[in-house]
C-alpha cells in the first residue's frame, strides 16, 4: 500500500489530538538509525523517536531478549506478584540512579503516569500539596503530568481545570537573557523570578516538590545554567522542598551521561523518573527515589496491572546492557563534540542559524530571523520538510528548533551522510530554493 492510502484509511479513526502532525510517512520497519515506510523509501533518523530508540530500531540483543521472554511469559500483573525480569531490573536500576543513599522505586507505563507518580510520593513524604514546575517544560499528557506542563496550550485549552496545586516559574531559557547582562546577572534575575511566588503567594512550607527537566527537551533542548539549578536546590533543601528531575527525555545515556543531571556537579535529586528509552521503547517507566519517600505510600497508591511486566522488563535489561556493552555514553559524548563542529560551521555559513546548544547526541539548533534574531519557524518548518524529502527525519520543537536526537547507535557514516543532507537542505534555503508552507509541527499557542 501506498503512505497516503493508509493515511487517509487511518484518518477516519484516528484522533486529530493523538499525533502531532509533521511529515506524511507510514513506518514499516526500522534497524539501527534507519527507518523505511511502507513505500520502500529509507530515511535516516535524527529523532530515535522522540528519544526512546537510543539503543537503535530492532537491536538484535533487544530482539533476542523480547522473544526469549514472551516465548516464556508474556504477562502476569506485578501489582499481585513478582516476576523475575522485573526484579532483577530494579536492582539495577536503583544502584544506577544518581540518588545520594537507598533508593526504591515504582513501575509505570509512560513518563506521563511516572510523573503522576513522583506527585504522589512526593505529596505522601511531605504531607503537603503544592507542586511547583517550569513553563517550557513537557512532564506527559495524563492530567498531573500535564498540570505540571507548559510547552503548549493545547495541552491545556478546552480540558480545564487542570489539578489544582501546581505552580509554574520561568525556565531560564538563553533566550530570556537580555543583550546587556553577563551569565551570573541572568542568573540572578532569574533566580529572583523563581522566588517571586514563594515571597508573594506561595508559602514555601507548603511546597511538597519542585519538579524540573534539568536539560528541557521539548522546551527547546537547553540545559538550565548550573549556577541557576544550583540555586533551586539549595532553595528547596533550606525549605524541606524535595528535589525531583524528570530524565525521561534526557535520561538513559542521551546527553553522554546515564542522566541529564549527572552534566551538574554535586546535585542529587530525592526523586526521578525515567521512561521512553528504559525499555527501547517499549511501554515502561519508573519513578526512582529515596527509599524513605518511595516508602512513605501503601498499596495500592501506585499499581497499574501491566507495569512492569516480563516482556518490558526484559527489554530494559537488554537495553542497559546494550548501553554499557557498546559504550554508548561516550559514543554520545563523542560523536556530540562532532556534531557540535558540524552545526556551528553551519552557523557560520548560513545566517538563520542561531544559537547551538550540543549535550552529547541531543542538540537544538535555534532557526532565526537574521534581521531580527527572533525565531523564524517558518523557515524551520522548510527546512525539516526539505530533509524529509532527502531522507532524512528531523523534527523542530518550540516552532523553530531543531530538534537533534538520532540513536546513540547512529554510525559515523550514517551521520556525515544526515550532515551532507542537512547542509544540502541549508543551500537550498538560502537560495530560495524550497516550495513549502504548510504549518506542521507542536503548537505553542
Amino acid at each position: 500500500m501506498k503512505n497516503q492510502e493508509i493515511l487517509h484509511d487511518e484518518d477516519e479513526s484516528f484522533a486529530s489530538a493523538s499525533r502531532i502532525k509533521y511529515f506524511d510517512m507510514v513506518i514499516e520497519s526500522g534497524e539501527g538509525a534507519i527507518l523505511k515506510d511502507v513505500e520502500g523509501n529509507e530515511y535516516i533518523d535524527l529523532l530515535a523517536s522522540a528519544s526512546s530508540t537510543n539503543t537503535g530500531h530492532s537491536h538484535p540483543h533487544v530482539v533476542d531478549a523480547i522473544t526469549k521472554q514472551a516465548q516464556k511469559l508474556i504477562q502476569y500483573t506485578p501489582a499481585y506478584f513478582a516476576n523475575l525480569p522485573a526484579a532483577q531490573l530494579a536492582k539495577r536500576l536503583t544502584e544506577l540512579a544518581p540518588i545520594d543513599g537507598p533508593a526504591e522505586l515504582s513501575w509505570g507505563n509512560s513518563g506521563s503516569d511516572a510523573n503522576d507518580a513522583l506527585i504522589k510520593f512526593a505529596r505522601g513524604y511531605t504531607g503537603r500539596q503544592d507542586v511547583v514546575s517550569f513553563t517550557g517544560a513537557y512532564h506527559g499528557s495524563t492530567y498531573g503530568s500535564m498540570s505540571a506542563s507548559g510547552v503548549s496550550l493545547n495541552m491545556n485549552r478546552k480540558m480545564g481545570p487542570l489539578m489544582s496545586g501546581f505552580y509554574k516559574v520561568p525556565f531560564p531559557s538563553p533566550w530570556y537573557r537580555e543583550p546587556y547582562e553577563t551569565e551570573d546577572e541572568f542568573v540572578d534575575r532569574m533566580f529572583e523570578e523563581f522566588k517571586l511566588p514563594f515571597d508573594t503567594y506561595l508559602p514555601a512550607d507548603e511546597v511538597a516538590v519542585i519538579l524540573i527537566e534539568p536539560i528541557q527537551g521539548d522546551g527547546g533542548i537547553v540545559k538550565a545554567p548550573e549556577k541557576y539549578l544550583k540555586k533551586v536546590y539549595e532553595f528547596a533543601h533550606e525549605h524541606g522542598i524535595l528535589f525531583a528531575i524528570d530524565e525521561v527525555n534526557q535520561g538513559m545515556g542521551r546527553t553522554g551521561k546515564w542522566w541529564s543531571i549527572q552534566q551538574f556537579d554535586g546535585i542529587y535529586p530525592d526523586l526521578m523518573t525515567v521512561g521512553k528509552s528504559l525499555a527501547s521503547g517499549l511501554p515502561l517507566s519508573a519513578v526512582i527515589g529515596k527509599k524513605e519517600i518511595i516508602e512513605s505510600l501503601e498499596a495500592p497508591a501506585n499499581v497499574y496491572t501491566t507495569a512492569g511486566n516480563p516482556v518490558t522488563t526484559a527489554a530494559a535489561m537488554a537495553t542497559i546492557d546494550v548501553i554499557e556493552d557498546e559504550h554508548l555514553l561516550e559514543r554520545s559524548e563523542r560523536l556530540g563534540v562532532k556534531s557540535k563542529v558540524f552545526f556551528d560551521r553551519m552557523k557560520e555559513k548560513y545566517n538563520f542559524v542561531g544559537d547551538v546548544r550540543m549535550y552529547g547526541l541531543d542538540g537544538g539548533i535555534d532557526i532565526v530571523d537574521p534581521k531580527t534574531g527572533k525565531a523564524d519557524v517558518k523557515v524551520a518548518t522548510k527546512l525539516i520538510y526539505r530533509m524529509f524529502e532527502l531522507g532524512v527525519i528531523m523534527i523542530t520543537v518550540r516552532g523553530n528548533v531543531l530538534r537533534f536526537q538520532p540513536p546513540l547507535v547512529i554510525t559515523e557514516e550514517q551521520l556525515e551522510k544526515a550532515f551532507d543532507v542537512i547542509d544540502q537542505a541549508m543551500d537550498d534555503e538560502a537560495n530560495g530554493r524550497i516550495q513549502f508552507d504548510k504549518t506542521i509541527g507542536w503548537s505553542t499557542d
